[in-house]
């Protein structure tokens, strides 16, 4: 990007007042405070005119009061990373940063992403859907065709809330009781044993590979927020150039066919024989001091306060609310 392309962008963006949409009503709420408090602080030092809101139920009113032009989503789950509070963005005429209503639904579904991969004969482990409707978990258990070892995930949950490995069949009503609290439908997944690596994407462009080992050997909540030092990031790995180049290949692949802007993460998993299996796709990925992003972009020289300033112009992809 020319130097005065930029310098005009700046400069159209700081005309404009920005909030930042935080904390909301899903089950990752504080994770969200956590990353939206990091970007209004990011945002202020580059000298916009940002302020923060919590995406509560009087979000629209919030928005219509404070004057907004701009909607940088800071949300995690339902009503933030879903598509519903893009579409309301939409309909107040407001840009927002991130991916569309369209990418944003079906990039959060766990079950609509992996039928998409599917679709596209991109690697994802085998699944199927079961379903546990009035918490009926004897009903879903029976529903089960996949061979133990398998993955239980409730598909609208992320930061691996609600997730279970069943490793033998005595824990099974348990994995599927636990995944039930959170939604009827259910992903069961073939259990890949392999390495651990995410791979953002920032505006179409791939960033360096970072791999997460976790001391437990999963990646769960606790190690993501709560690690104190436990599990550990490596970025850029040694898995070789080619490797490298196959796995960001996919996941700039991943993020074009589900049609996301902005940036995002898409997480992998690499078996023993060196073959990249897709996960899923963050399309608002965390930016707290553990977060993946900015340690993969802090590695290809892009520092926290330019990240964000990056995410922030996605919102000009939302071309006819940008005014």
């Amino acid at each position: 990007m020319a130097k005065n392309t930029v310098e005009d962008i700046r400069a159209q963006f700081l005309k404009k007042r920005v909030a930042v949409l935080m904390g909301g009503m899903s089950s990752e709420r504080d994770i969200s405070l956590k990353t939206g408090t990091a970007i209004l602080n990011a945002l202020q030092r580059r000298g916009y005119d940002a302020i923060s809101l919590d995406a509560d139920r009087n979000i629209a009113e919030n928005l219509k009061t404070n004057g907004i032009d701009i909607g940088f989503i800071a949300l995690h789950g339902a009503f933030g990373e879903d598509g519903a509070v893009q579409g309301l963005l939409e309909l107040l005429g407001i840009a927002y940063t991130g991916s569309g209503v369209l990418a944003s639904a079906i990039s959060i579904n766990k079950v609509a992403t992996k039928k998409m991969l599917a679709y596209h004969g991109l690697p994802t482990p085998a699944f199927q859907v079961v379903l546990a409707h009035n918490g009926d978990v004897g009903g879903a258990v029976k529903s089960i065709t996949l061979p133990i070892p398998f993955v239980v995930k409730p598909p609208e949950e992320g930061s691996t809330i609600g997730i279970s490995i069943v490793t033998n069949s005595a824990r099974i009503a348990e994995a599927v009781s636990l995944a039930a609290q959170y939604d009827c439908e259910l992903l069961i997944e073939e259990f890949v044993k392999g390495r651990e690596l995410t791979a953002a994407v920032l505006n179409g462009e791939p960033l360096p590979l970072v791999e997460i080992v976790a001391k437990n050997g999963f990646y769960d909540f606790e190690a993501k927020y709560h690690s104190q030092g436990t599990t550990q990031y490596v970025v850029a790995p040694e898995i070789g150039e080619e490797l490298t180049r196959q796995i960001q290949k996919l996941a700039v692949e991943t993020y074009s066919v589900l049609g996301c802007s902005g940036a995002a993460r898409v997480d992998f998993l690499l078996t023993p024989d060196g073959k990249p299996s897709i996960l899923e796709i963050n399309t608002i990925p965390g930016m707290t001091e553990t977060s993946l992003l900015p340690k993969a972009a802090g590695h290809a020289g892009i520092d926290f306060e330019n990240l964000v300033e990056q995410i922030l112009w996605s919102a000009r992809l939302h071309k006819r609310a940008l005014r």
